[in-house]
């Protein structure tokens, strides 16, 4: 069969594009904005990507058209679907039509640290010698794939709370229908698609309903929304983490680096590992409780987390140069920025300097959702270049300057790299925050350094 998606280049549509290929299908697909990693894993794995979305991309016509969330009506290749009355589909619904049946899945959701947690369980999974399946929203370093076919029993999927398509106006995650639930957190996002945290909570009760009596639902015990969204109905057994009711970490390093794991009030092993910060110790523990549930022994799930490489673009050190440090990282809600800042600064240390740089990319962040909580989720960077966005609904500058003299707004990549050039100095950390391409700024600003101080990159391979 011949399939051609819509919005390849996405993390999630791309993950379809790979499973579909692994099937045995034929797959092309049609995007703007085609940027790494997902360009580069297509690029690999042989899928014709064609830029743009001309109606030429339908010829030969398909089999099938997979078409993601970020099409809408009036894109041509949409316009043409509906027109000629061809075959289509979401890429929610391919998955659980064509990959899901008959599997074990386990469900990763929530407002922050899906992509992490699902690399972990599926890490996991891996080192107790199965082979599971997984579609993740980015690339985890142990696999250096985000999407993989697998074998039964066991598929981990990130599962979205945005919507589906523009046809199906459900959350991505009702599809799946997990046998374990995970539910990291809930806080509002996604202003564009929900107006207020209850109706966020309302679609995540639309999964719980879908959770088998003979599953698990796994989720902190500080998350009141999480509770909230239970006691509207809950017919599966429920797993707590950061209690001593459940799941513990006990004995921390400071940045997070090494932790005891405890489960009611007993100790089952002890995780020292690349990663830091006190987000990445709950999705420790989460993964851990997950992967118990599917059968893992949890001494065994905390030997895996202790090989565990962390994921591509969260925190991930992109190269040095003159003891400058320039990171990666994919945070764009000020929850996550926070954390990041957080367990950078306590790796780094109180006196080094770290200098953060954003792209207010998403769409809740360009509406001013987020607006009131910005700069306070800045407070742990010596200083803050923020590109300003084209399309913004609110004061921005007026937030820069709350930032008391450390904030700067700037119109173009190119001006974010003229200054750090001036600017940086030696031992500073630069922290580079998207959920975007961010114009290769991590590229071009290691060679404009480079350039700048007649010296050679230290890549992180």
């Amino acid at each position: 069969m011949h399939i051609h998606i819509l919005g390849i280049c996405g993390t999630f549509m791309g993950g379809i594009a790979q499973l579909a290929q692994q099937m045995g299908h034929v797959v092309s697909g049609s995007d703007t904005n085609i940027y790494p990693p997902m360009s580069t894993q297509l690029e690999q794995a042989g899928i014709q990507i064609k830029e743009g979305f001309h109606p030429t991309h339908l010829e030969p016509e398909p089999d099938l058209v997979v078409i993601g969330n970020a099409m809408s009506r009036g894109n041509p290749l949409v316009e043409l679907v509906l027109n000629r009355g061809m075959r289509y589909c979401s890429g929610p619904a391919f998955l659980a039509e064509h990959i899901l049946p008959q599997r074990w899945v386990i469900g990763v959701s929530g407002t922050h640290g899906k992509t992490t947690t699902s690399s972990m369980i599926a890490w996991i999974l891996e080192h107790a010698g199965f082979n599971p399946g997984f579609l993740i929203g980015g690339v985890a370093r142990n696999f250096n794939i985000s999407a993989r076919l697998g074998a039964a029993p066991f598929f981990v999927v990130e599962a979205d709370e945005y919507d589906t398509a523009f046809f199906d106006k459900r959350s991505k995650f009702v599809h799946y229908q997990p046998r374990t639930l995970v539910i990291n957190n809930l806080e509002f996002d996604h202003a564009d698609i929900f107006s207020n945290i209850d109706e966020i909570k309302q679609q995540f009760h639309h999964l719980v309903r879908t959770i088998p009596s003979n599953g698990r639902i796994i989720f902190p015990d500080n998350e009141p929304h999480i509770h909230q969204t239970l006691e509207i109905g809950c017919w599966t057994p429920q797993e707590l983490i950061a209690s001593p009711q459940g799941w513990e970490a006990r004995n921390q390093a400071p940045d997070g680096s090494a932790f005891d794991v405890y489960f009611e009030e007993k100790m089952v092993g002890h995780i020292a590992w690349e990663l830091i910060g006190q987000h990445n110790i709950f999705n420790a523990l989460t993964a851990v409780a997950a992967a118990r549930h599917a059968g893992i022994r949890a001494s065994d799930a905390v030997a895996a987390m202790c090989e565990f490489e962390g994921v591509k673009r969260r925190l991930e050190l992109c190269g040095t140069l003159n003891n400058i440090s320039v990171y990666d990282d994919f945070a764009h809600h000020p929850t996550a920025i926070a954390t990041t800042l957080e367990g950078l600064r306590q790796q780094v240390g109180a006196q080094a300097r770290i200098i953060a740089v954003m792209e207010p990319r998403s769409n809740t962040m360009r509406m001013g959702v987020h607006k009131d909580n910005l700069a306070n989720s800045l407070r742990e960077a010596n200083e803050v270049l923020i590109l300003k966005p084209k399309a913004v609904s609110w004061n921005m500058e007026q937030m820069v300057e709350s930032l008391a003299g450390s904030g700067k707004l700037f119109d173009e990549v190119a001006s974010i790299i003229e200054y750090l050039q001036q600017h940086a100095e030696s031992g500073d950390h630069i922290l580079i925050m998207s959920n975007g391409g961010f114009g290769n700024i991590h590229t071009l600003l290691l060679e404009a350094l480079a350039e700048e101080n007649k010296s050679t990159i230290t890549p992180i391979i």
